[in-house]
């Protein structure tokens, strides 16, 4: 934890470096991926501060549009694509993803309720070969259905429907660095 606080109390003395921020933001990307610690989206991408708005989930799983019982994701979203206007909503899972493991192997998660009903919202349910331990086939399968989901949420529906939104599919291997994108033509995973 030391090095975290070393670099937090120095992260401020560069005030310049920060003016501009506090003029709002305007990211082009809504970035929704897991909460797994190994997947550090500005790092991935490269982007900067105020370049991607990010959701975090476990398993970054799209819960389904509930309008009479709104979630925190469900308020991300909707607040990406209608007040910031983003362009892209970029879908990223991982290799040896926790969340998709437990469910393609079908752990028995009753010690951690709070986890065992939200992986219920990964539905259909990720497949995948249950001894490969980057649980890659799950992961991608189970991007493909977040993606799937996010098409029924009215404000992602009526940008995809005007041209003026994409939504993409990521791999990220943690233990390459490599990242695919989803590409229709090909139904494939494929390095950018």
């Amino acid at each position: 934890m030391q090095p975290l606080i070393d670099n937090a109390r120095t992260f401020g003395q560069r005030p310049e470096e920060f003016a501009r921020l506090a003029e709002g933001q305007s990211p082009e990307v809504l970035f929704i991926t897991c909460s797994d610690s190994r997947v550090v989206p500005a790092l991935i991408t490269g982007a900067r501060p105020g370049e991607l708005f990010e959701l975090r989930t476990a398993g970054n799983i799209v819960p389904p549009y509930t309008p009479d019982r709104p979630t925190g994701e469900t308020a991300t979203i909707e607040y990406a694509v209608e007040v910031l206007g983003v362009t892209d909503i970029v879908v990223c899972g991982h290799s040896h993803c926790g969340a998709v493991g437990a469910l393609v192997r079908g752990d028995d998660l009753d010690a951690v309720p709070a986890v065992r009903d939200w992986l219920t919202h990964a539905t259909p349910r990720p497949q995948g070969p249950v001894e490969d331990p980057t649980v890659a086939d799950g992961v991608q399968n189970h991007v493909l259905s977040q993606l799937l989901r996010l098409r029924s949420y009215p404000c992602v529906e009526k940008r995809l429907a005007a041209g003026t939104l994409r939504l993409r599919g990521w791999y990220y291997e943690v233990h390459t660095g490599a990242v695919r994108e989803h590409r229709a033509d090909t139904d494939k995973f494929e390095t950018l």
